[in-house]
């Protein structure tokens, strides 16, 4: 009989069959590859996440952003704003798999967002912009949710 030192199971517990069983230097690596797996999973769903939160960040430091257009510019900017956030909950959707998670985390960035801007020459931070970056927020969602029913036809 083969000695079972050495070795791992890949089964949960019992008495597995040796030819079922995993050299110990293997199973080891085996580890390690799934773990560099759940790193590169959270990369992959965090870092688009990460990036469109300093595009926002970039765009909110750009001081006296105005086109000069007049009230076009005001609907203009605002309709950015709800862009910008209704993007930002879609990819705090998909790495958080949950909608209000989502929701609230895209709601606490345009607060803070809000008061970098008080900091920013030629801006200002404002609670009804930060309700507008909700609105935004919350119709990309409405819009991805959906958009998935529609496809889960």
């Amino acid at each position: 009989m083969a000695s079972w030192r050495g070795s791992v199971s890949p089964h949960s517990g019992g008495t597995v069959p040796e030819s079922h069983r995993v050299p110990r230097p293997l199973a080891d690596l085996i580890g390690r590859e799934t773990s560099i797996l759940r790193v590169r999973r959270l990369v992959s769903l965090w870092l688009p996440v990460a990036c469109w939160m300093g595009v926002i960040f970039g765009l909110s430091a750009i001081p006296h952003l105005s086109s000069g257009l007049g009230t076009w510019d005001v609907v203009l900017r605002k309709g950015a704003h709800m862009t910008e956030y209704a993007i930002l909950a879609v990819l705090l959707w998909r790495a958080l798999r949950n909608e209000v998670g989502a929701l609230a985390i895209a709601i606490v960035y345009a607060g803070t967002d809000e008061l970098h801007q008080a900091f920013v020459r030629g801006r200002h931070g404002s609670p009804v912009d930060a309700a507008i970056d909700g609105v935004g927020a919350a119709i990309g969602l409405l819009v991805l949710l959906r958009a998935r029913m529609r496809f889960a036809r």
